[in-house]
């Protein structure tokens, strides 16, 4: 059970963080990080997943400051946090590899469907027209860590920049695209996933 000065502490830097204390916060993501990381890279099993869902918990925590006096037992409530965003980053990933899957089974010739074909076409002319859409840099980022497979510490690296940079590229990229094929081809894609 959590001491009566711990969760008096938690209370307090709450607060003060509602009232947009940026120290306070600080205090309070140093703290509770090393809780949130453990349980993330549990969950994913995946330091860049783990460090990705870390910062989207805290930044959620940020921009939802107002609310924070209301919360009776913040560690909880953090975890929950993570686990929602671990369930569905690991859900997102599972469902762009079958895409990427089905991609693949179309790019390696494995169905000769005529109508199958002309679909896959679409759909890719379509991912090239988003692809294009994007700006330079999200559209370096995307085109490294998607296409050549790289780990977005490794697209840091080779680019000069923060991890969590090449994380919000990748994120805006991503939102855009899936953005494109809802507004162009969400029936193409709808009748290709429900063949």
């Amino acid at each position: 059970m959590l001491q009566s000065s711990s969760i008096d502490t938690d209370k307090m830097l709450m607060h003060r963080i509602a009232s947009g204390d940026q120290k306070s916060f600080t205090v309070l993501f140093e703290h509770y990080s090393k809780m949130i990381y453990p349980f993330a890279l549990k969950l994913t099993r995946s330091e860049e997943l783990a460090e990705e869902i870390l910062q989207e918990v805290f930044l959620k925590i940020w921009l939802n400051r107002q609310n924070l006096p209301e919360i009776e037992n913040l560690g909880a409530y953090l975890n929950r946090i993570c686990r929602n965003y671990a369930y569905n980053t690991l859900r997102r990933i599972a469902h762009e590899n079958l895409l990427a899957s089905e991609l693949s089974k179309q790019m390696t010739g494995e169905v000769n469907n005529t109508e199958e074909d002309v679909i896959y076409r679409d759909m890719e002319r379509s991912l090239n027209q988003a692809i294009n859409g994007l700006t330079p840099q999200q559209k370096l980022i995307y085109t490294l860590c998607h296409q050549e497979g790289l780990k977005y510490s490794e697209v840091a690296g080779r680019l000069n920049i923060s991890s969590s940079t090449v994380h919000t590229h990748m994120k805006l990229a991503l939102k855009f695209i899936r953005t494109h094929f809802v507004r162009i081809n969400s029936l193409i894609l709808f009748c290709w996933l429900f063949k």
